[in-house]
């Protein structure tokens, strides 16, 4: 039956489905993972790297995590050609935004702006949805830190703690049981990798299938947005037992 409505977007299934939007929302599925946790002296994003082959250059600029703006960053989970597109609008919406009224924009606003242009490419003929889910890490003076998830069909939410991508309900059910309101980065760092590492489809958790990003307030009362360096956290997986340290050659 679906086969019949699910050839463009602009169409509704007799159950008032969208079956193209849904197949977008499925490929995410099979995308690296991305946990984001807020806590409360700022958010801890970490994404799993998809190492699909041995020859592959790794990248040194990060792959899961993009910094928007001064204060807002986002961790990907998807197709990253649509999430390029996305980003840089993203980028460009931040800066016009500080341009016109000369203050970081809001991280709501942002997050909705973006979210009416993928809402866009599931209403009109001839596009395809994004297929991309993005969390949102950001900071203002309106309400402090915030995680934000929106997914291709336009819908976003405000999350305490989000996993979007491979096995996102699992992650999202473990999240559940261990959140506690007052958690410190710290805690959730060890949380987000706890997950990570019962989730993610490979055995041993290691710093080249991670990236770990942390948006925080520094000493000053800025915003800082820090990457966390593989030595890091390769030290930080074996302090909170994640991974076996290293066989002494």
């Amino acid at each position: 039956m679906s086969r019949r409505y699910d050839s463009r977007t602009t169409i509704f299934s007799p159950e008032g489905r969208l079956y193209q939007v849904e197949y977008a929302m499925e490929a995410i599925g099979n995308a690296g993972s991305a946990i984001g946790i807020l806590s409360k002296d700022g958010v801890v994003l970490v994404g799993e790297k998809k190492v699909t082959s041995k020859l592959l250059q790794t990248s040194t600029s990060t792959e899961k995590m993009y910094k928007i703006d001064d204060h807002i960053a986002c961790a990907v989970a998807g197709i990253m050609s649509d999430a390029n597109i996305l980003i840089n609008t993203a980028r460009v919406q931040a800066q016009r935004y500080t341009f016109s009224y000369q203050e970081p924009m809001p991280v709501e606003q942002l997050v909705q702006s973006l979210c009416d242009t993928k809402q866009g490419y599931t209403q009109f003929g001839g596009l395809r949805p994004f297929g991309v889910s993005f969390l949102f890490a950001g900071w203002d003076k309106n309400y402090g830190f915030q995680l934000y998830m929106s997914d291709p069909s336009g819908n976003y939410g405000g999350w305490k703690a989000a996993a979007i991508g491979a096995n996102n309900q699992a992650a999202q059910s473990m999240l559940k049981q261990d959140y506690k309101d007052d958690i410190s980065r710290e805690e959730a760092v060890q949380l987000a990798l706890k997950v990570l590492s019962k989730t993610m489809d490979s055995t041993s958790l290691t710093s080249d299938k991670l990236e770990l990003a942390e948006l925080f307030l520094s000493s000053s009362g800025k915003v800082k947005y820090e990457v966390c360096t593989p030595d890091a956290l390769s030290k930080m997986l074996v302090k909170y037992g994640v991974t076996q340290p290293p066989a002494e050659a």
